[in-house]
Order: structure tokens, then sequence, then C-alpha cells
């Protein structure tokens, strides 16, 4: 008999995590025994629950999923991290990688790597929306990470989830888009822009886009063609 895997959700976002249970439903090797929305809550979960794997979204109300995925490694080891987030860059990867995570799934994709990429880590393998090789791993966690370019004080009073909605409007995302991809309302998405406008004084997206430039918080190049 195959030994049920106990896994908790760890996103701010109820409608995402009750997709993901969905997908985790329909293998009887997993079950979902518990969901946080803030890092925070996900810890108490952690230590009351015990279960065997965590799925962790990178960016979480009150702290990051990359600062949790380094709590929850060291204070429950045995508990593994999958990595369920919007975010597809190597700078994340390789931070997650290098946070103890053993997993990496884009939300995008996660309907269709996400029991692979869950079968995978149980076995003790690492997972990058395909199974790749402990080298690969061992290369993601030697590179280098940005230096930290942030230093204007005016972007660290932003939330969490503002900059998030920053790093993705200054990216080009239309209030849609993020609003999709962040699984919240246009009219939040805009709630947060004004803010973000208003805390930074900035009056226009060239600006923000510029501002975003000089932080080192996007790719130039996505604005040169």
């Amino acid at each position: 008999m195959v030994e049920t895997k106990n896994i908790l959700i760890i996103d701010d976002h109820p409608l995402f995590r009750e997709g993901l249970k969905t997908i985790i439903g329909r293998d009887p090797r997993f079950k979902v025994i518990g969901e946080a929305g803030t890092g925070r809550e996900g810890l108490q979960m952690l230590k009351k629950l015990k279960p065997d794997l965590t799925l962790v979204d990178i960016s979480l109300p009150d702290q990051s999923g990359i600062q949790l995925t380094r709590e929850i490694r060291r204070l429950f080891p045995e508990t593994r991290v999958l990595i369920v987030s919007m975010h597809s860059k190597i700078d994340y990867i390789a931070e997650a990688f290098q946070a103890g995570a053993t997993g990496y799934v884009v939300k995008e994709s996660a309907a269709k790597r996400l029991l692979q990429g869950l079968e995978s880590v149980a076995n003790g393998n690492y997972f990058l929306d395909s199974s790749v090789s402990h080298a690969v791993v061992e290369n993601l966690m030697k590179f280098p990470l940005k230096e930290a370019k942030i230093t204007d004080a005016d972007y660290a009073t932003l939330t969490p989830r503002e900059q998030e909605v920053m790093r993705l409007l200054a990216e080009g995302l239309s209030s849609k888009e993020v609003a999709e991809k962040l699984f919240i309302s246009p009219k939040t998405v805009e709630n947060h822009r004004a803010n973000i406008m208003n805390k930074l004084d900035l009056h226009s997206t060239i600006e923000l886009i510029r501002y975003a430039a000089k932080l080192g918080l996007i790719d130039v190049d996505l604005w040169k063609e």
C-alpha cells in the first residue's frame, strides 16, 4: 500500500488554493490537510499538523515565501518545500533553492506540472517544472544573486503586494493582466497602483518604468523593441 503524503498549502489567494486542492485531489497518494493565507499562519499550521510537503507562494502578505522557506527548513527539517509562484526568472528560482526548497513550479503550469512536482519532491528529487538533476540545481545554487540595488527609502515603504504589482505594471502588463496573474480584481490593482504612484511621487507609467529600471527590478531589454 502506497503511503499518503500530507500537504499544507500556504498561499494568500483562496481561489488558487482551491485550484491546487482540486488538482491534488486527483491523486490518492497526496492529501491536503491544511491551508494558510500568511507565513505566520503557515508556521502555526506546520507546528500543529507536521505535513510531509508544503506548497509555498513567494508573494505572501506578511513576508516573502523565500524567507518563509528558510524558516520552514530550520524549524521543520523533515518537511519538504515546493514553491508555486508566478515568478519564473532565474533569480527567484536560484534563491528558492538556496533557501532550502526542493521544487519550483510556475503557477501558469501548475495544472500540468504540480502532481509531477509533488511526486518528484516526495521521492527526494529536485523539481523545476520537470525533473532536473542534482547537478543542475547545484549550479542554480551557485548562481550569484543580484546585489541589492533597491536602496531607495520610498520603495521600502511599499507593501509586499504593492511591490509585486509595481513589478508587473513596470513589465508592461495591464491592470487586467495583473489582476488575472494575482487572482485579484482590476479595481484592487488600480488601488494598489494609485498607492504606489503616491508613495513614490510618480505621475505616469513611463516614470514608473524608469524608476523600476533604475532599481534593477525589471529587465530593460523588455522595452528595447
